[in-house]
């Protein structure tokens, strides 16, 4: 009869290789579907955060031009939203503290690219995010974000 009991509780101890693997298996499938919805959640995050960031900007663009009488040049870019440029002329209404307090990146890591004059927008410049790939044009997650 010990005997017996001994073999009972060995049997109760574990879990077989195939529970384990059922087990394997599923946090897998689970790991899986969550990576793919989260994968397209950041896409679309990344796309509005750069859409949000050419519209602040373009508003200081904006901003600036109004109390400046003029746009930024492109040798001063967007660095003139932040910091005075030193081509400012005398009497010039530059506000104190700048436009924005910092310049943002992109969410690729990349400075927004200004040009003056704007080409692609019609308007006086244009201000717009490379995209996922770095580079002109594209499509879809690789298109240029832009005030156009």
């Amino acid at each position: 009869m010990k005997s017996l009991r001994f073999k009972t509780d060995r049997r109760e101890a574990g879990f077989t290789l195939t529970e384990i693997m059922v087990v394997v298996f599923i946090i897998g499938l689970l790991s899986t579907v969550v990576l793919i919805n989260v994968g397209g959640a950041m896409t679309q995050g990344r796309t509005t955060k750069a859409q949000a960031d050419v519209s602040n900007l373009a508003l200081a663009v904006e901003q600036y031009s109004m109390d400046m009488f003029d746009y930024p040049d492109e040798r001063d870019g967007l660095e003139a939203l932040v910091r005075a440029p030193s081509s400012l002329p005398d009497g010039a209404r530059y506000r104190p503290g700048g436009y924005i307090a910092k310049l943002p990146k992109d969410p690729w890591g990349r400075d927004y690219v200004y040009t003056r004059p704007g080409e692609r927008s019609g308007r006086a410049f244009d201000l717009y995010s490379l995209g996922a790939d770095g580079e002109e044009g594209g499509e879809d997650v690789n298109a240029d974000i832009g005030n156009w």
